[in-house]
């Protein structure tokens, strides 16, 4: 009788310590996804500014050139990634493309954009 008392109460402290250590466990993963959520909502601010690289509908070249140049930087995987600056993609993250106005009018309408 008195081992399985003993046995009872063995069970028992494990059965606590491992409650504990699973409550820790958990408990430290909730603030490690507490960090990570943080750290994502950074990221996504901090890509916006380069957002507006990102065209749509009928696309106006001429405002696009701001320098009045007759050149803009255009990406050649996502064709309506256009900026008069030098960059990179904000989708696949490419070095932008110096291109001139006509070359970039040519690879938008090929690719089934509308320009004006």
């Amino acid at each position: 009788m008195k081992n399985q008392q003993n046995y009872f109460v063995n069970f028992s402290r494990n059965l606590v310590l491992i409650a504990i250590v699973l409550s820790l466990a958990f408990s430290n993963l909730t603030v490690y996804a507490q960090h990570v959520h943080s750290k994502i909502g950074k990221e996504v601010k901090k890509d916006t500014k380069s957002v507006s690289n990102i065209r749509e509908g009928k696309i106006d070249l001429k405002k696009i050139d701001k320098n009045k140049d007759r050149k803009v930087f255009q990406d050649k995987m996502h064709w309506n990634v256009i900026s008069d600056e030098a960059g990179k993609c904000p989708l696949c993250k490419m070095t932008l493309k110096e291109v001139t106005l006509q070359e970039a009018k040519n690879n938008l309408k090929k690719n089934g954009f509308k320009v004006k």
